[in-house]
């Protein structure tokens, strides 16, 4: 299932002959990733929870494999990247959404959940990618650049956001050669912005384009091409990766 590895200049390789695991790739970032990924000529492994959804994003993007369950379940996850045929040469995981529950009313067990839950999902990925990807290959993980500004309803996505570098770059020792990175991304416009905002989104949008230096709204393609570009750069492993527009220069 693996393709040629990239030695140096890979960031010039491309992802031709390359299979791409997506977790999480039913819609939004994945999604889009898993389209950039087969345009660059690679293959894609989709999973997700939603099974008829993601039954579509399979059929669109022309997948060789998928698996409908829950990536909370470490477990399954881990046990379905092991399971796979052969190596692979990049794994993907966007699974999960953040909390914004205030802290009057965040439920403790909750708040255990969500931070360890994202913690368990990122070890499972690692572990059973230091024998499934190839070596130069990469494990790749979603995080995010709001919860670096502390503000009512941040408590647990604000230590997430704190986590997660030092728990990536500690990774990308442990499993070296693997390449393990994070992207931190600000409002991206997707399905699961729109869930999470409801009718508040236009007026989400319109604030962004008035006040971003980029002018314009971030979008999933964004965040897919800087997915791309660090899966084919060979020399880029223990990093965080902000792509957001700007956001984090500008008043929220």
């Amino acid at each position: 299932m693996s393709g040629p590895g990239g030695g140096a200049g890979g960031a010039r390789a491309g992802l031709a002959g390359q299979t791409v695991v997506v977790v999480g790739g039913s819609a939004g970032i994945g999604l889009e990733t898993a389209r950039q990924v087969r345009a660059a000529g690679g293959e894609v492994v989709l999973t997700a929870r939603n099974a008829e959804r993601l039954q579509r994003a399979a059929d669109e993007v022309d997948t060789v494999r998928t698996a409908a369950f829950d990536a909370h379940d470490t477990v399954s996850l881990e046990g379905f990247l092991r399971e796979l045929p052969g190596q692979v040469d990049h794994v993907m995981l966007t699974a999960g959404s953040p909390s914004y529950t205030p802290l009057a009313e965040l439920d403790p067990a909750e708040a255990g959940r969500d931070f360890g839950g994202r913690i368990a999902m990122t070890v499972a990925v690692a572990r059973a990618g230091r024998e499934k990807v190839r070596a130069g290959g990469s494990l790749l993980f979603m995080g995010g650049t709001g919860g670096r500004r502390p503000a009512a309803g941040m408590a647990v996505t604000g230590a997430l956001t704190a986590a997660s570098p030092a728990l990536i770059a500690n990774l990308a020792l442990e499993v070296a050669p693997v390449r393990v990175n994070l992207i931190a991304a600000g409002f991206v416009d997707t399905p699961l912005s729109a869930s999470l905002l409801g009718d508040r989104l236009d007026a989400r949008r319109e604030q962004l384009r008035r006040t971003l230096p980029i002018g314009r709204v971030v979008g999933p393609a964004d965040v897919a091409a800087l997915a791309l570009h660090l899966m084919t750069n060979d020399a880029l492993t223990g990093a965080t990766y902000d792509v957001d527009g700007g956001q984090q220069l500008v008043t929220p």
